[in-house]
């Protein structure tokens, strides 16, 4: 069956006011960004939904997989689009219903926007499927359970015919909700508290700390492919890589042993914060789960905090690890997390870290030396890559870096 235009629906943007336009808009943006470079099709806008109009040589089936990782839209379907005549209707179902396995059940489920059209409801669903069954003796109606259902809508501008409904990613359009800093380590958790905030709408930049030698090409290697394939859902992302080396040899000079992860963490954000005020960012995004891990804790989390006056937001703060498992292996990154490539929040690990950390000798310790310039220093040494869908670890230049400003 030859589908000529595929039906996208809004997700939670249909329930915007005024500011609607401004949602569709961006969703069209990313859309438009996600097929690129695709050929044979024609993204059109209206404020109840969006379809996209297909040729010949559209890869309907790449274009749809690429539509469901786009947030914001809600379900996809291939459509006839048809004018609004009786004829049409019954020619184009029944060109439907050809495919339809021996002895299978159909249902017809109408939806009628124009109250002008010719027959009603009921009406319509009764001559349609009496065409059905005229045409098809092995075919009988099921209104229970059937085995296909095909779903006829008659709209203002034409009728759309379709049977299948692929669920997409819902959400918001990512643009629409400000821009955050993540910190990306190359674990499980950190790109799924990525994706959970970019489905709210929120564009991300990204940070990594990096500790050559002791933390390997491979390390690194292995947050750039996360950040890619979190990329193939939202567009190209800049990745910030903190040269963190001298700092962390530093901490573990002054500090005292048990005491080492909780600094750790607190020059991190020291360098995440100085970081998101110039990228004018307006929030730091992070993996954490309370009581996961010894830095996880309440206590650790406001020694941390305390270092920083920007907000920090925890997505996965109090998901069970198995649901953040789930969401790794449905968003794709979870095999490359896996990987045995240590990274620095773990290469320095004390055997019996503090978990309940007391804020006054965190400062105490911290004291003995003055970080300030050792921060500095590391974050005018950062190197920023784009990182798109097409991104090469040999540094080939990639398709959506060079059309990003474009949209």
């Amino acid at each position: 069956m030859y589908y000529d235009h595929l039906l996208v629906r809004y997700g939670e943007l249909t329930l915007k006011g005024t500011n609607r336009k401004m949602f569709v808009n961006q969703l069209k943006d990313n859309v438009k960004r996600a097929l690129i470079p695709l050929q044979g099709y024609l993204v059109k806008v209206k404020r109840d939904r969006m379809y996209v109009e297909l040729t010949e040589e559209a890869d309907m089936e790449e274009i749809i997989k690429r539509l469901t990782q786009v947030y914001g839209i809600k379900s996809i379907s291939p459509v006839i689009k048809i004018d609004k005549k009786e004829g049409l209707i019954y020619q184009s179902v029944i060109q439907l219903a050809e495919g339809f396995e021996q002895n299978a059940t159909f249902k017809i489920d109408v939806k009628r926007v124009d109250k002008t059209f010719l027959y009603d409801t009921y009406e319509l669903q009764r001559n349609v499927g009496g065409v059905i069954l005229k045409h098809f003796d092995h075919l009988t109606v099921n209104v229970k359970q059937p085995d296909h259902e095909i779903k006829i809508e008659v709209r203002l501008d034409a009728i759309y015919i379709y049977e299948e409904v692929v669920a997409g990613s819902g959400g918001l359009p990512v643009g629409t909700g400000g821009k955050t800093l993540l910190m990306l380590s190359g674990g499980i958790d950190s790109p799924v508290a990525g994706m959970e905030v970019m489905k709210r709408g929120v564009t991300v930049e990204a940070i990594h700390f990096h500790s050559p030698p002791f933390t390997s090409e491979k390390a690194k290697d292995k947050v750039i492919e996360l950040t890619r394939i979190l990329a193939e859902r939202v567009g190209p992302i800049k990745l910030h890589i903190v040269p963190f080396t001298e700092l962390q040899k530093q901490i573990n000079r002054v500090v005292h042993p048990r005491y080492t992860m909780t600094s750790t963490r607190r020059m991190m954000m020291r360098i995440s914060d100085v970081v998101v005020h110039r990228i004018d960012a307006h929030a730091i995004v992070n993996g954490e789960n309370l009581g996961q891990v010894a830095s996880q804790t309440l206590k650790s989390m406001y020694a941390i905090n305390h270092v920083t006056t920007t907000p920090v937001l925890r997505p996965l703060l109090t998901l069970d690890k198995e649901d953040i498992i789930r969401k790794a292996k449905e968003l794709g990154t979870f095999e490359i997390s896996i990987q045995p490539y240590e990274d620095c929040c773990t290469i320095f690990t004390p055997k019996n870290p503090v978990t309940e950390p007391d804020f006054d000798k965190v400062e105490k310790y911290e004291g003995v030396y003055d970080f300030d310039e050792m921060i500095q220093k590391a974050v005018e040494n950062i190197e920023t890559l784009i990182i798109d869908r097409y991104y090469k670890n040999d540094k080939e230049q990639s398709t959506d870096a060079l059309i990003e400003d474009l949209f």
